[in-house]
């Protein structure tokens, strides 16, 4: 018999001098809840992973922008990379200053990229429309641009950014061209940057894909910054046992071939990587609670109000999270195949499939783990659902709110009368 499945949010002491219940009562449900410990830690495994004077370790906003979370990444000494003015307004609202804030686009509009010139330490661009389009905008000025190394990686078609079939970066066939815009617009060329996808957990491609970059930099004396991009993965399948990145094993590799290349070069410019899940993901988690029980044939579905409006990675990539039961009863809980579901009216809206779990029962809260990337950041109002509020466990174990659950008012406002 087993009425529990909580040991891993347990031996982290997760939600510090609260419960699951608790929180759910006091700020509603759905809820994403923060813990500021992991959060730390993670940025720290970032920040120390070179052994090179002049790495950064720049934080993807796009994976939590949450002014309160950015704020703590910016204390542990982190830059940050935005991709939209909308970044930028949080980057600046969280305390990060010009010189901290690294701005990459994609397909974006004169306007956007003067003032990503005006406001950003620099600017990278991904194909030789968008240069051309920085050059009229920002003569004489100094640009980024983003190779495609031709090779990607990540769990789904849709997390891989580079290779032959992909929207990003511009190929080494190009350079001859780019180096013409260059010249047409009198701008320099402060780096290039690169980025194969999203969630590995095996560091050859991103090491092989590095070894690419440095090679072509080779050719371009001179370059203030080389940027590997991010993509490092976290163990989704916790109750599975499922490894984690060999931190210290890619620590020896990555800060070897930087070493080998500056001897080499004489390159006296910036590293940077720019994680963003590795960072964000662990120390978020997402509450719901189970409204309904069914089955349907063979299958136990538990209805829930997480839909994927409010986590859209399951639908999106067909990811995987690893679910926690918090039972409102102690009565006894038989192992059984369920399926999650949310609230949305879409077949698609399945949480986790063909699970064997506890039994839940309506009522039970369910807790998500490794929601805090790509979570909140990615959510809607989709069926006119309200989005849910944010909670961080401090490190001293209280709670604080530190973004409210959406309001009818707030759905009404953005419709004139």
């Amino acid at each position: 018999m087993n009425i529990t499945r909580s040991d891993y949010s347990a031996s982290l002491s997760f939600f510090g001098q609260s419960t699951p219940a608790g929180l759910v009562a006091a700020y509603g449900s759905p809820l994403y809840v923060y813990n500021e410990k992991i959060l730390r830690a993670r940025c720290r495994d970032m920040k120390n992973l070179v052994s090179d004077p002049a790495f950064t370790a720049c934080y993807s906003t796009k994976a939590n922008g949450n002014p309160h979370l950015l704020r703590i990444v910016r204390e542990e000494g982190l830059s940050a990379d935005a991709m939209s003015p909308g970044e930028l307004a949080l980057l600046k609202q969280a305390g990060f200053s010009q010189k901290d804030i690294h701005y990459v686009c994609n397909n974006v509009a004169a306007d956007e990229l003067a003032l990503a010139a005006a406001e950003a330490a620099h600017v990278s661009v991904d194909s030789l429309s968008q240069l051309e389009t920085f050059g009229k905008v920002n003569p004489g000025g100094r640009v980024m641009v983003r190779l495609n190394p031709g090779l990607g990686a990540g769990h789904h078609a849709k997390v891989v950014t580079a290779g032959k079939k992909v929207k990003f970066g511009i190929n080494p066939e190009d350079f001859e061209a780019m180096k013409a815009i260059l010249s047409r617009y009198k701008l320099t060329l402060a780096g290039f940057n690169q980025h194969i996808g999203s969630l590995f957990l095996d560091p050859q491609p991103f090491l092989a894909a590095a070894a690419w970059l440095l090679e072509k930099a080779k050719a371009f004396p001179g370059l203030e910054i080389l940027d590997f991009g991010g993509g490092f993965g976290i163990p989704y399948r916790k109750y599975e046992g499922e490894q984690r990145l060999d931190l210290a094993a890619f620590k020896d590799s990555f800060s070897r071939l930087l070493q080998d290349f500056r001897a080499e070069s004489g390159f006296a410019g910036r590293f940077i990587i720019e994680p963003g899940r590795y960072i964000a993901c662990e120390c978020g988690l997402l509450l719901g609670t189970a409204q309904a029980v069914k089955n349907n044939g063979p299958v136990r579905y538990v209805g829930t109000d997480i839909g994927f409006s409010v986590l859209a990675r399951p639908v999106l990539y067909d990811a995987f999270h690893d679910v926690e039961i918090y039972p409102a009863g102690n009565e006894p809980r038989q192992e059984m195949l369920q399926t999650i579901v949310g609230n949305i009216c879409e077949s698609g809206d399945i949480l986790a499939k063909d699970r064997s779990l506890p039994e839940i029962a309506v009522g039970d809260i369910i807790g998500v783990l490794d929601a805090g990337a790509y979570g909140h950041a990615m959510s809607s109002n989709y069926n006119q659902r309200l989005r849910p509020a944010e909670v961080l466990i401090a490190e001293d174990g209280g709670e604080k709110l530190i973004r409210r659950r959406d309001t009818l008012e707030d759905l009404l406002a953005v419709y004139p009368q």
